[in-house]
């Protein structure tokens, strides 16, 4: 395990009994580097979505514990947000929720002469899923996607 997956991986068994406790989701975890600077990102989720306050609680929360395990050596900034609106769907949880909702898809490489789709997710496992265009249900190969997030009009 790399690293980076290490930290990540502590960080989810740190802050996923705050979250429990607030009935909040763990959409995901990640730290990298952006520039000079080192970045520890927890991103959460709730039904009706999350709030800045929401957000502050759990950093509030998350810091005291980051102090005491001084797991992560390097200087870094923690941020707590929510996934937003255009989220990628990464996890299986993901795709759970959004079954009969609009997600976008991306593809390394061309489909039916396409790289790109949007449709209704109709059903997952582990290795694909499938999404219905008009009457037409195309099934994608998870490790043949570059993107698949919820889709959204403005």
């Amino acid at each position: 395990m790399s690293k980076r997956e290490d930290i990540e991986k502590k960080t989810e068994e740190l802050i996923l009994p705050i979250l429990d406790e607030l009935s909040f989701e763990l959409f995901d975890v990640e730290y990298v580097k952006e520039g000079q600077d080192y970045y520890l990102r927890a991103y959460i989720d709730k039904p009706g979505g999350i709030t800045i306050d929401d957000c502050v609680d759990v950093s509030r929360k998350m810091n005291e514990l980051l102090d005491e395990h001084d797991y992560i050596k390097e200087q870094y900034i923690f941020e707590v947000s929510s996934p937003g609106l255009g989220r990628p769907l990464k996890k299986d949880k993901d795709f759970d929720r959004s079954i009969g909702k609009n997600i976008e898809v991306r593809t390394f490489a061309k489909v039916n002469g396409k790289k790109e789709f949007e449709g209704e997710l109709i059903s997952h496992d582990k290795n694909s899923f499938v999404i219905k265009i008009d009457d037409e249900e195309i099934t994608f190969e998870k490790k043949n996607v570059s993107l698949v997030r919820l889709a959204f009009d403005f």
